[in-house]
């Protein structure tokens, strides 16, 4: 599965955090939508990451990618 672009109309993202987390937000929602509600908010982030893995930001920098994923979850509430 591949991930969602920020932007329907441009296929353009970019290798930074600011990309990473356009998409992982609306990703996030989409996947939310359609899966199980009782998974954990790690097993849901995997899943995001999972789903995000050919995202630029996610290759080259997956453990910074994380630490966006969680703080983005702690920022908008997301859990």
């Amino acid at each position: 599965m591949s991930f969602v672009a920020a932007n329907a109309d441009s296929d353009r993202v970019f290798n930074n955090a600011d990309s990473f987390a356009m998409v992982f937000d609306r990703t996030w929602k989409r996947l939310s939508d359609s899966s199980d509600a009782s998974n954990s908010p790690d097993e849901r982030i995997k899943a995001v990451l999972e789903a995000m893995a050919d995202h630029p930001f996610v290759i080259s920098s997956p453990e910074m990618a994380q630490q966006v994923a969680i703080f983005r979850i702690r920022l908008l509430d997301l859990s």
